[in-house]
């Protein structure tokens, strides 16, 4: 198979698809690797790095697209790059359609073959390709959270730690899962005083078993919300319903009980976000204010850490994206259940049904 790995084109976006190394993979399979020109800079990966690997350098976009049979990517494809794609050429990478029906549309139209990174599941319901951005989306969450509290970046000149003698930053994480929890791990690091709220008295009881009495735990309801909204220095929205769009937890009614100066990092912007103030913003100008609350809806944020970020997704990409390449997508999807639930898009149907019900766009399951 000729595998393609192209440039990010989105704004402040530095991650790659493909390390040398895991592209070196490919090749050792016997698969041809397309790289484009300058794909990897972002992350620290030199065209010769590649070239080590034996891949092939592509000067010409067009040409890389024309090629390839499966295109690499890490973040969904831009407008500018609808037009490139090819009826039945595979497509592996975040897509997050839920909340986005252009891109949705677009690849159906184009009859692409597309494979979400984030509804790829395992049988214990876990999505491995989503874990490692959650992880470091969770724990760098709480860091520009930390940063935009100071006053001259617009927030309350809060230290989320304190000092003794006076109190410490409080700080609201709305869901625990993989992304509440590791906010949760560098909130008590700094010291903060965290709450951490679901609607699982399951994983609640996990947490208070990992953070004891570290933190505190509530139920998530719109009562316990809003009045822990009224104290929160920091909120961070970490709710993920996969494929699906993230429900709206923070109304805009709710802004004008919190302090001014709080601050809001909703990490599910991909997802649509769970604030209802949400717009997705980029690493160049992260944030804007509304009724006095910093948000922070950066839709990439792993990217600002795009080495740490591409070593750790392509980890666990690989191992699928090579069962596509080595068996075919419609092998691969016969054998692997967790590829199937990755599969979104085939031959111009809708093959994910938590999209389709967020889109109103038709479900047609694969075979």
């Amino acid at each position: 198979m000729k595998v393609g790995l192209v440039r990010e084109i989105k704004k402040e976006e530095y991650r790659v698809g493909l390390t040398p190394m895991s592209a070196g993979e490919y090749v050792a399979a016997g698969h041809e690797v397309l790289v484009e020109i300058n794909a990897g800079i972002g992350s620290g990966f030199q065209n010769e790095d590649y070239e080590k690997f034996g891949c092939k350098i592509i000067e010409d976009r067009k040409e890389l697209f024309d090629t390839a049979d499966m295109i690499v990517k890490v973040k969904e494809p831009l407008p500018e790059e609808y037009d490139y794609f090819h009826e039945g050429q595979i497509l592996y990478t975040y897509l997050h359609l839920a909340a986005d029906k252009p891109q949705t549309e677009a690849l159906l139209a184009k009859k692409v073959k597309a494979v979400a990174y984030e509804t790829v599941q395992e049988c214990d319901g876990s999505l491995p390709l989503l874990i490692p951005m959650s992880q470091i989306a969770g724990r760098l969450s709480v860091q520009e959270g930390a940063k935009y509290l100071e006053k001259s970046f617009g927030g309350r000149g809060v230290l989320l730690g304190g000092v003794p003698g006076i109190h410490k930053g409080k700080v609201l994480i709305l869901g625990g899962g993989i992304a509440g929890t590791n906010a949760c791990k560098m909130a008590v690091g700094l010291g903060a005083d965290v709450t951490i709220m679901d609607i699982s008295a399951r994983r609640l009881a996990e947490l208070e078993d990992i953070f004891g009495n570290t933190i505190k735990t509530l139920y998530s309801t719109p009562y316990n919300i809003e009045e822990e909204l009224k104290n929160a220095d920091l909120v961070i929205g970490a709710v993920l319903i996969p494929g699906a769009a993230a429900p709206k937890l923070v109304r805009r009614e709710h802004l004008k009980m919190m302090k001014p100066g709080a601050v809001i990092v909703d990490i599910a912007v991909d997802q649509g976000g769970c604030f209802e103030t949400t717009k997705a913003t980029y690493h160049n100008d992260p944030t804007f204010v509304i009724d006095n609350v910093v948000h922070y809806c950066v839709a990439n944020m792993p990217g600002a850490v795009s080495l740490s970020s591409t070593m750790a997704l392509t980890s666990v990409t690989n191992k699928y994206g090579l069962m596509i390449a080595n068996l075919g997508l419609e092998k691969a999807l016969e054998v692997s259940e967790p590829i199937l639930g990755g599969l979104n898009c085939y031959d111009g149907k809708l093959t994910n049904e938590q999209v389709s019900e967020a889109l109103d766009i038709p479900y047609e399951p694969y075979k």
